[in-house]
């Protein structure tokens, strides 16, 4: 049985779960998960109709993601299901990560070798095409002491569910940039499970642009002390659009650090986002330091933004913690500056929203990724003639 959570406000302005996520269900199995109604805490900012089945079993798998892999320092491999080493970096917390473990035939493996000075690793996966339904499993290991730079592109159209697993070893930096651009009419529900061990360093860029749906959950957890996640996100959601995105930082060990910052925008009727951000720091986890942020520039009327930080603390032995959420127009008093100086308000409104992302772009260090995404940004803007 899943467990509903529901929230209650917190004295300092936070929002603390009622029921601790150290308690929340998890499993391999999706017949052991309820069909959620929407009414469940986990649920109850998706949409449930735009799923197309995903969540109650009705959604068959009718096609299949192709994974391409491009990257001359890493070892990449095509496993069966019964492959020791898938799951290891965590459990489905909800039934549509489940199904999809329980859906995927094939699994790609990709490994970096440990001491290995990778050079940027393409994973191009592309949907199964319009009106089909494919489960997919993805896995990245960086080995001890190995650095990589892994871009996941996603892109194509149709009805995915999948999940993506992080393996840091001891003392390995790793580097996720996760691009999910897809065509018009996707779907996608996706959950990122990522496991640190001993001094390891994760950093995960995760950018929704495109799509009907995207849903993505990515959970940290450490495996050993001095841990280091860094979670960063930008999403810009058009007329229609629902982008969901869920991070939850699960502090098991001491001695861990992570720092999450999401901003987004959104423009046109029924653009809607969603950021949920959870972080556990368990009784075991003294000396965490931790930090979610969250930004949302509303760009026109008609567009929706929730941003919900959750905070939970079982020990007062912590070296920080803290939150900080907000949504918003475009600041006028910037508008202001810039029109004074003979800048048109269209020019000076690009310019603000530039400025709103540049924070995020600039620490994605791959020059082509970020060049794609600068122009995707400017493309959604002539779009609404900002």
């Amino acid at each position: 049985m899943s467990q509903a959570v529901t929230q209650t406000p917190h004295s300092h302005g936070v929002v603390v779960p009622a029921a601790s996520r150290a308690e929340q269900f998890a499993s391999f199995d999706v017949e052991a998960f309820e069909v959620p109604g929407g009414r469940e805490e986990i649920w109850r900012f998706t949409p449930m109709k735009r799923l197309r089945g995903l969540h109650d079993g009705s959604a068959v798998a009718s096609g299949e993601l192709l994974v391409e892999v491009g990257g001359p320092d890493v070892r990449v491999e095509t496993v069966g299901r019964d492959d020791s080493r898938l799951g290891e970096s965590g459990t489905p917390a909800d039934r549509i990560a489940a199904q999809a473990y329980t859906s995927f035939t094939q699994a790609t493996v990709v490994t970096v070798p440990k001491e290995t000075q990778a050079a940027v690793t393409t994973v191009t996966v592309t949907g199964p095409g319009e009106g089909q339904v494919a489960y997919g499993h993805l896995q990245i290991r960086a080995e001890q002491f190995a650095e990589a730079v892994v871009v996941i592109d996603h892109r194509g159209s149709g009805t995915v569910a999948d999940n993506v697993e992080l393996v840091v070893g001891d003392g390995a930096k790793l580097t996720v940039v996760s691009v999910h651009d897809w065509a018009d009419d996707a779907v996608q529900v996706s959950a990122h499970h990522a496991k640190l061990g001993r001094d390891a360093t994760l950093r995960h860029h995760l950018v929704a642009l495109g799509g009907d749906l995207v849903r993505v959950s990515p959970t940290v957890t450490y495996a050993g002390p001095g841990g280091d996640a860094e979670l960063n996100g930008l999403y810009f959601a058009d007329s229609g659009q629902h982008i969901e995105l869920r991070t939850f930082a699960d502090h098991a060990q001491p001695n861990c650090k992570s720092n999450v910052v999401y901003k987004g925008a959104l423009q046109g009727d029924d653009a809607r986002t969603v950021w949920i951000g959870d972080v556990l720091i368990r009784a075991a986890a003294e000396g965490t330091e931790t930090f979610e942020l969250n930004r949302n520039l509303v760009l026109t009327e008609g567009a929706r933004a929730d941003s919900v930080p959750n905070l939970e603390i079982e020990t007062g032995e912590i070296a920080g913690a803290g939150h900080a959420s907000a949504t918003g127009r475009f600041d006028d008093e910037q508008l202001f500056y810039l029109q004074a100086r003979g800048i048109p308000e269209g020019v000076a409104r690009r310019l603000v929203v530039r400025g709103f992302f540049h924070e995020l772009l600039m620490k994605i260090q791959v020059p082509e990724i970020r060049e794609r995404l600068e122009a995707a940004i400017e493309a959604e803007l002539e779009a609404v003639g900002a």
